[in-house]
């Protein structure tokens, strides 16, 4: 899709402040500093138009970018982030997880995770928590610029093995810098569009 109209059309800190536009939408979630803003920005073509931050935990709210008046991208609370308090992690567990289980117009999840590490506990469990709910989400390895091509397979094998992945074409290997990985994630969403018309 060539994106020429991006626009955050909803921040909503509730529920009850999510659009009733009827358009589908797709979710990005990850742990804080994955790399979920920069990988909006990657693919709407801007270069901060998704607030990026070096401190992690500091989106909040859940955003909703309205694309071409097409579908939303879903801007989703990083979690896991250890400076914030513990019932602040729990609203924002709640927050997400009512997103995730109610919401007719999400299409596909987009799980994001870095690529130079082993998904932690609370990446496995967001991963089985979004399967169990029916979904069949694509897990986008991030930071591919920081590692060696030849270590490329390697790290990818890791990420399937560790979240229990059967189907290679379900990991993205991805890279902000280089934007690497983003055709193809384009391919993903424009089949998305097509296949709910």
């Amino acid at each position: 899709m060539n994106v020429n109209n991006v626009n955050l059309e909803v921040v909503s800190g509730n529920a009850s402040q999510f659009p009733d536009t009827g358009l589908l939408e797709v979710a990005f979630a990850g742990k804080s500093n994955v790399g979920k803003s920069s990988l909006i920005n990657a693919l709407i073509n801007r270069k901060s138009y998704a607030r990026t931050s070096s401190q992690p935990g500091k989106t909040q709210t859940i955003n909703f970018y309205n694309i071409e008046d097409k579908l939303y991208f879903v801007d989703l609370p990083g979690y896991g982030y250890a400076k914030v308090s513990k019932t602040e992690r729990e609203r924002w567990g709640k927050f997400i997880e009512s997103y995730l289980y109610e919401r007719q117009q999400l299409k596909q999840i987009l799980l994001l995770v870095d690529i130079r590490h082993e998904p932690g506990n609370n990446d496995k469990m967001l991963y089985d928590w979004i399967v169990y709910n029916g979904f069949d989400p694509i897990v986008i390895a991030t930071k591919l610029d920081k590692i060696k091509r030849s270590q490329i397979d390697k790290h990818v094998s890791i990420i399937r093995k560790s979240l229990g992945i059967t189907d290679r074409k379900k990991i993205v290997p991805f890279s902000a810098t280089t934007k690497q990985g983003k055709d193809t994630l384009w391919e993903i969403i424009d089949d998305i569009i097509e296949n709910s018309n």
